[in-house]
């Protein structure tokens, strides 16, 4: 557990300062140095442009992780409020939010986002918002399903009949209820968005050049993925590794808490 969340908090390190780090400026053309291999003073070589991979990687890590962050927690906020309208509006409201919610589970995350992707138009204000609405119903289905649980406990069923309003409950009373596994959810949501930024990168609909971004990393070293393999290798294995890493964080958390409710 501990060294799942060293690892995790050196994913957010990495994010927050990796660019100070950067050996070079990630956006230098060096046309006569392009496809060079790894060496002392290009520790990861550099792509068909001559441009630093090691500085792209970093300073692509604020933007694949940064946005994910933005992305995933825009869906918490709007997928706990759904479940919790549900939970709490009445059957009418529960029926509404629970159809809606079924009728985006029924399209593919990918498949939705990139068609949103595509009608709006490639961008990062595009992705944000494509990937955001294909990313909040998983966060509703258990906001209401806790919700409806909690909804005749007794400490629940008194504070309605003291009067406080609906939102008064779900601060005090339903919130810290749902904290926990919606803080599972969310960790599997962040991972999630982590690839949809990359693939949207991939499939050119995401963050635009020169700006660094492992998706469209991956995208520019297509064309030389015979022949330099490795520019594809670096953005795919950092993919991998802050989705394996925040996917186990997830996991731990899941058993930490199944744990403390059955010694509950």
């Amino acid at each position: 557990m501990r060294s799942v969340i060293v690892l995790a908090l050196i994913l957010v390190t990495v994010a927050l300062i990796g660019p100070m780090f950067a050996p070079h400026d990630p956006a230098q053309i060096d046309i006569p140095n392009r496809l060079s291999a790894p060496g002392t003073e290009r520790v990861l070589g550099t792509d068909a442009l001559g441009r630093d991979i090691l500085s792209r990687l970093l300073h692509g890590a604020r933007w694949s992780l940064g946005l994910a962050f933005l992305i995933s927690i825009i869906g918490l906020i709007v997928g706990t409020l759904m479940g919790l309208v549900a939970a709490l509006g009445g059957k009418l409201a529960d029926w509404v939010v629970m159809r809606t919610t079924d009728t985006f589970l029924a399209f593919p995350d990918l498949v939705a986002a990139v068609v949103i992707a595509g009608v709006l138009g490639a961008g990062t204000s595009s992705l944000i918002f494509a990937l955001t609405v294909t990313g909040w119903m998983r966060y509703a289905r258990v906001a209401r399903g806790i919700g409806l649980s909690l909804k005749t406990r007794g400490y629940v069923v008194q504070a309605r009949l003291a009067g406080l309003s609906p939102l008064a409950i779900a601060r005090w009373h339903y919130l810290p209820s749902l904290l926990p596994s919606l803080t599972v959810v969310w960790t599997g949501m962040f991972a999630r968005a982590i690839l949809g930024i990359s693939a949207l990168g991939f499939l050119g609909f995401g963050v635009q050049p020169p700006m660094p971004e492992w998706g469209t990393m991956l995208l520019d070293a297509r064309i030389h993925m015979r022949s330099t393999p490795l520019q594809m290798i670096w953005p795919g294995l950092a993919v991998v590794t802050c989705v394996l890493a925040i996917n186990l964080t997830g996991d731990a958390l899941r058993d930490a808490l199944a744990e403390r409710e059955h010694h509950a």
